[in-house]
């Protein structure tokens, strides 16, 4: 896909709404030491947002959830949503990058949304697979009911492999982290920008090449890397789902939003 110069690009938001602390090394590397600290882990959604249209990328989890996995939940994400001045109730489209419990909760805080996701993560995430507890620990039943409740009422668009869901917008499957993991890749005033997700968790993951040990298929994960940096203007167009440092890398929109959302289609500051 190239860039025209008409191309109205999107702005782009990460909005962090709850975080994980007291993390070992080895919980965000495949054979990382269990006796040296590692980075804690931030939970986003992301909005892509211009004048015609608004994307939320995955909708995050809720108060009890966070208490069964011993996450602090800072808001919800719907009112993190608010703070800018976007209505979940009125939000047409929702990507979910995947189904795991962090990424595809409160479904029902978006009313009038289609939500769009990977066939295979649907066939992953309701077929034989989940008969392994290492590999449905990340996702939670009443999730996967909700969603499947929403295929039902004829809320949800599947997608195989790569599409374009507006001039400026698509989505990728990386699987890996999951059979249908996406990543979306967004047009915006820097250039082309890749919303990882749980392609790659940290910064660490994907610039060393070390596998996060949430995985399905180690191989389709570090082939992934190259996908998401080949689909990027350069290494810092690449957002990592979970890293702590990208609130201190971007910029909030505004001095209230410190902490809260930064600005992903801005440049990366010096840290």
């Amino acid at each position: 896909m190239t860039a025209q110069k008409a191309r109205e690009p999107f702005e782009l938001f990460a909005i962090r709404y709850a975080r994980h602390t007291g993390r070992k090394g080895s919980d965000n590397i495949i054979g990382g030491d269990l006796h040296e600290d590692g980075s804690d882990l931030d939970y986003f959604v992301w909005v892509a947002r211009r004048s015609d249209k608004t994307f939320v990328i995955d909708t995050g989890f809720d108060a009890p959830a966070a208490a069964r996995r011993g996450r602090d939940l800072l808001r919800k994400p719907h009112d993190g949503l608010a703070r800018l001045r976007i209505d979940a109730a009125a939000v047409e489209d929702v990507v979910l990058t995947h189904l795991h419990y962090d990424h595809a909760g409160t479904l029902s805080a978006f009313p009038r949304a289609r939500f769009h996701v990977q066939d295979a993560e649907v066939s992953y995430a309701t077929g034989r697979c989940m008969c392994h507890g290492f590999l449905r620990h990340p996702y939670d039943v009443e999730d996967v009911v909700s969603f499947v409740r929403h295929v039902y009422s004829s809320r949800v668009a599947f997608h195989d492999g790569t599409v374009e869901l507006a001039d400026g917008l698509s989505l990728h499957r990386i699987g890996g982290h999951t059979a249908g993991l996406q990543v979306v890749r967004v047009w915006t005033r820097r250039g082309w920008v890749v919303v990882a997700s749980d392609a790659s968790h940290l910064y660490l993951n994907m610039r060393s090449r070390l596998a996060f040990p949430a995985v399905y298929n180690v191989g389709d994960l570090l082939e992934g890397y190259e996908t998401i940096h080949r689909l990027a203007d350069s290494p810092d167009h690449v957002i990592p789902g979970h890293d702590p440092l990208v609130m201190h890398l971007y910029p909030p929109p505004s001095p209230d939003l410190e902490g809260i959302v930064v600005r992903l289609d801005c440049p990366p500051r010096g840290v």
